[in-house]
């Protein structure tokens, strides 16, 4: 049966999706989730929710699904701590650190992976599941035959969005608010920079990067066809009433297995929609259509208000259960009720006495008992053994009804608690003392000259695909005595697999030891073809757990994410050895949609291309594996004045990202980096390693 999942940003909201047919909410409970604009929960409304979902057969998942720094990782520690003793039923996570703490606070509450670890293919499921993960959320850039393929093969629950905002990034790569803004979407505090004015030559003057909200409600059998587990709605910063909206029309579709209606859809777009919907991602169908801005505010007063009453007024009786009764001759009447659960509650009545004129019978019964209108249930079934002969006032029956409702109602509210622990950080390693060695990630092979590879790099990364077919430049990377490695793609679907194996394959017969792998998806290609693994900052390591979780996973070394400061890079317990970018124009967003290509209708990634916001800042846009854009910031992260500051803080790697930069750009860079010349770019900034992000 699908699971259709909603948002809940409040408590009325958590009334809006039960009583208009959610078979789960979800929510946040403190800091440490990814909606902390919205109002969220304190503790005892944490409880009141669950309680209430309970009560009505709803289940409730916690977001946690943000990055937390090893100072914030006690505070995250007692929030799960108090969820799992209040029993919401899982927890979704993004950072590996948090999975790691939830194993010691609350081992045996189930762990659901967020959209924000991009896990975009078979194998990133996988993972997690090896992970000990119970379902996750796939990217919402996945087409229908991709969600299939994974469906059918992965060992866990699959869960999709079905409607809702669309973010312009894949959720978990985007540092477009955080670099430019200083709040972080990874942090849950995204500004949706990604809303405003952007365009092409030093105009903003369009929505380049806004994003229609889905809509899949004509898609919802084939959905369970294909074998998700759970429909999940956008939108815990909406207002309930939208809430009661979306979920009402979906729910009543899946019930009654069918589409909704046009009216139904109408409604849809009346609650909340940027020029109409798109399900261009799920059809495979990328292009300018999918993008759409919000153009009429007002608030749709007449079908708010229809929601409104609808869910505030009585119960949905939501929740199945059977009733059982015995009357015999001589003995208290005997009655009670079972819920889905197997609960099981009994009660006794009077003894029946010699009917004078009409007797009881089993239809009686049946009639009295199945009447739990005001209430969550709804009367399934009556099983009744009535002897013949027999009379009992209809007002016991009643009674006896109620009785059994109020304590299966309590039994139903009490907390499932989850056992808990402590969390323990455990032993700190010492930073290192000697100055880290200097690596390099290249773009192109024509960065790459002798001059660069004289100054002595540790590593030379090329994309994977550009070390395959650029074994030439591979050999002189070797030649000089350094070792050579790959970047693998940030996304790479499961269909463009084949190809990505044949060039680590090429690449690694060329002699390129070293892979560089940005999610969870990358793992297993790069070990397949015997790579020493190392993770790049889409792993977004924030924490110490998260290098312990990384070292368990097999990796050599990982990235620090480039949104802490470098007092909190220091700070890190380094179980793993640990690299930082220290140059280059940082990535700020990896996209589905070719936005070069939806400009002009053509594929134009080899000339220069240059996104303008509002302010005149020029952001570069370059082609990534796959036919994606990746948008660049438009200042250079230099810190070769600071060299002094990084340094001091334990890193086995400084790496230079090289991206737009000339070959010999690439050189005069380096040796500043070594501590000559006096290269400075022309509009630089010091990235997020002086300044606190939200």
């Amino acid at each position: 049966m699908l699971e259709l999942l909603s948002p809940a940003g409040s408590p009325e909201a958590v009334t809006a999706a039960v009583q208009s047919g959610a078979d789960a909410v979800y929510l946040g409970y403190g800091d440490f989730n990814a909606r902390r604009n919205a109002k969220n929960f304190s503790r005892e409304e944490l409880a009141a929710a669950v309680s209430y979902c309970h009560l009505r057969g709803a289940r409730v998942y916690l977001t946690l699904n943000t990055l937390v720094t090893d100072r914030e990782l006690p505070a995250a520690a007692q929030v799960a701590a108090d969820a799992a003793r209040i029993g919401v039923d899982a927890v979704l996570i993004q950072d590996l650190g948090i999975l790691r703490m939830l194993r010691q606070v609350a081992p045996d509450l189930p762990v659901h992976g967020s959209t924000q670890l991009t896990v975009h293919s078979l194998d990133g499921v996988l993972r997690c599941a090896d992970l000990g993960m119970e379902r996750v959320v796939l990217s919402r850039e996945l087409s229908r035959d991709a969600i299939e393929y994974i469906c059918t093969h992965s060992p866990i629950e699959i869960e999709t969005f079905v409607h809702g905002a669309l973010c312009m990034c894949y959720s978990g790569q985007c540092f477009l608010s955080s670099v430019i803004g200083g709040r972080s979407g990874n942090r849950g505090l995204c500004a949706q920079p990604c809303r405003l004015k952007y365009g092409w030559e030093g105009r903003a003057d369009g929505y380049p990067l806004s994003l229609k909200d889905m809509s899949l409600a004509g898609h919802l059998q084939e959905l369970k066809k294909l074998g998700v587990k759970c429909l999940k709605i956008e939108g815990r910063m909406k207002r309930p009433e939208y809430v009661a909206v979306v979920t009402g029309i979906y729910a009543r579709a899946l019930r009654e297995g069918r589409e909704p209606t046009a009216e139904e859809l109408a409604e849809l777009e009346a609650a909340f929609s940027r020029q109409g919907f798109t399900e261009g991602y799920y059809l495979d169908q990328k292009g300018p259509g999918m993008f759409g801005v919000r153009e009429d505010a007002r608030e749709p007063r007449e079908l708010y208000a229809r929601a409104r009453t609808q869910y505030q007024s009585g119960e949905r009786q939501s929740v199945p259960i059977t009733f059982y009764a015995m009357i015999r001759k001589g003995e208290p009447a005997q009655v009670a009720v079972q819920d889905p659960e197997e609960r099981v509650i009994t009660a006794e009545g009077p003894v029946p006495e010699a009917a004078r004129t009409k007797e009881l019978t089993a239809a009686d019964v049946e009639a009295q008992l199945s009447r739990t209108g005001g209430t969550p249930f709804r009367c399934a079934k009556v099983r009744a053994l009535v002897e013949p002969g027999l009379s009992l006032p209809v007002s016991v029956l009643n009674s006896l009804r109620r009785g059994l409702l109020d304590s299966l109602r309590a039994s139903r509210s009490v907390p499932m608690s989850w056992e808990t622990g402590e969390f323990h950080p455990g032993v700190r390693y010492e930073n290192r003392r000697e100055a880290p060695i200097l690596n390099l990630s290249l773009r192109t092979a024509g960065q790459l000259t002798d001059a660069l590879l004289d100054l002595g790099p540790g590593i030379v990364y090329l994309p994977a695909a550009e070390a395959a077919a650029h074994p030439e430049a591979v050999k002189r990377v070797l030649d000089h005595g350094v070792r050579a490695g790959v970047t693998l793609p940030r996304i790479c679907w499961d269909r463009e697999r084949q190809e990505l194996y044949r060039d680590l394959e090429a690449a690694r017969a060329s002699g390129c030891t070293e892979a560089l792998a940005g999610t969870l998806d990358l793992l297993r290609p790069a070990r397949d073809t015997d790579y020493n693994l190392r993770g790049d900052f889409g792993l977004s390591v924030f924490n110490s757990q998260a290098l312990k979780e990384l070292k368990r996973l097999g990796l050599s070394s990982a990235t620090a994410s480039f949104e802490l400061k470098l007092a909190q890079v220091r700070d890190i317990s380094k179980a793993l050895d640990i690299e930082l970018i220290v140059y280059g124009r940082l990535p700020l967003m990896v996209t589905e949609n070719c936005i070069i290509k939806n400009r002009s209708g053509r594929c134009g990634c080899d000339g220069v291309n240059q996104l303008t916001d509002r302010k005149g800042e020029r952001f570069p846009v370059v082609k990534a594996p796959g036919c994606r854009s990746e948008i660049l910031n438009a200042k250079t992260l230099f810190l070769a004045d600071k060299r002094g500051d990084y340094q001091r803080v334990g890193l086995w790697a400084a790496r230079l990202l090289f991206t737009t930069e000339s070959a010999a750009e690439c050189v005069r860079v380096t040796e500043r980096y070594l501590g000559r010349g006096s290269y400075e770019p022309k509009d630089y900034t010091r990235g997020l390693y002086y300044r606190d992000v939200e």
